[in-house]
């Protein structure tokens, strides 16, 4: 069976492309842009400042992040929140943030 075509050609034609290319400069210069792809000191200067992170890994949190812990809480309270549906975890947080912002105020 023969493979189908999945690319459509070109509307340009050959010589269209040839002279596009021709005409196009050697290196490219943006004076919004501080980065060169053609300085290869630019580059290495660009890359010296990454940071390799494997997949899966996050990198740096924009807000402050959460801090883990393990809870107990009574069966009545988880079973009220899971039944409000996706993201009850992040209701009940809310919950219990209300709870210390008006004891805070109470100064208790």
């Amino acid at each position: 069976m023969k493979r189908a075509r999945t690319s459509k050609p070109s509307i340009y034609s050959k010589e269209q492309i040839e002279s596009a290319i021709a005409a196009a400069p050697e290196k490219m210069k943006d004076l919004e842009c501080p980065y060169d792809p053609n300085d290869a000191e630019a580059v290495a200067k660009y890359w010296a400042r990454g940071k390799v992170r494997l997949p899966g890994q996050r990198g740096p949190q924009k807000l402050p992040t959460k801090v883990a812990v393990t809870v107990r809480y009574s069966a009545e309270v988880v079973e009220y929140f899971k039944s409000t549906g996706e993201g009850w975890q992040t209701r009940m947080n809310e919950a219990l943030q209300q709870y210390v912002k008006r004891h805070r105020a109470i100064g208790s």
